[in-house]
């Protein structure tokens, strides 16, 4: 195992470490991760005193598995510890489209991130085993998107939350089985294939929210403008507050009074007009 380190500059003093791990099982495939935490929230979880929720981050393809520290950071900051895998090596094929095949012909991708997804799960519970891995938030661009809600549909009974940025390959969970978040680029160049992302009707009886942005594909990422990074994050945070907040409601058994609309479709109208 290889490790690597450093902290980022906030007030919450969020530590990145860099690990790579190889997998015996696939000829020593090395499988490097990027753990985000708070220095904080690490010792209280070290001491069991809590145990970390976990946000599992899957990278787009020809973009490295560190270039989402915009979405790692916002994650860390809430308390999560934050996973980002490296999925693709050098090594690898190149990723195909093949027009009119399922997935356009990505399911080895997409089987491949799933392995890699759970050999990191089973070797990081040896290094913090005072993690949730049973209730994951997985989120991930373009192709890592795909690898989330293709992971999200296999397990469900481990997942918590979906957010996407722009996946284009891998029809939307519909049964509602768990909390969905889709930011959708305008791009003339990428495109979701039909049936990807459901009608308005079924994400309302699903609870899915679909934030149509007038962002392109290659935006949401760290090479994107800082505006466009910001209003992605805000929204995704009003989407954590909201969830979070009805997980406590639940826990208590506190009725919850009837609100006004809520600031996040405020916010996700706000963003399609842009």
């Amino acid at each position: 195992m290889l490790v690597a380190g450093y902290f980022t500059a906030s007030k919450w003093a969020i530590h990145h470490t860099t690990l790579t791990f190889f997998d015996l099982l696939r000829s020593d495939r090395p499988v490097a991760v990027d753990i985000a935490v708070r220095r904080d929230r690490e010792w209280q979880a070290t001491a069991e005193m809590i145990t970390l929720p976990v946000a599992i981050l899957n990278h787009g393809n020809t973009v490295k598995f560190t270039e989402y520290s915009f979405l790692a950071n916002i994650l860390a900051a809430r308390g999560y510890m934050v996973v980002s895998i490296q999925h693709d090596l050098d090594s690898d094929e190149p990723m195909v489209t093949n027009v009119g095949e399922e997935y356009a012909g990505r399911r080895m991708q997409y089987n491949r991130g799933i392995a890699n997804i759970l050999f990191a799960i089973d070797e990081l519970k040896k290094v913090q085993p005072n993690a949730d891995w049973k209730h994951l938030t997985m989120i991930g661009h373009s192709n890592g998107g795909d690898i989330s809600m293709y992971f999200a549909k296999r397990y469900p009974e481990m997942i918590k939350k979906v957010v996407t940025l722009d996946n284009l390959r891998v029809p939307f969970a519909t049964d509602g089985k768990f909390k969905i978040l889709s930011f959708r680029s305008h791009d003339p160049v990428f495109k979701a294939d039909p049936g990807v992302v459901p009608d308005d009707e079924i994400c309302a009886k699903a609870g899915i929210i679909v934030v149509r942005t007038g962002y392109q594909h290659t935006d949401m990422s760290d090479r994107g403008p800082d505006e466009v990074k910001q209003r992605i994050g805000r929204i995704l945070d009003k989407f954590l507050d909201d969830d979070d907040n009805g997980a406590a409601a639940a826990r208590t058994d506190t009725p919850k009074p009837a609100d006004a609309p809520s600031a996040l479709a405020l916010s996700a109208a706000s963003a399609s007009k842009n």
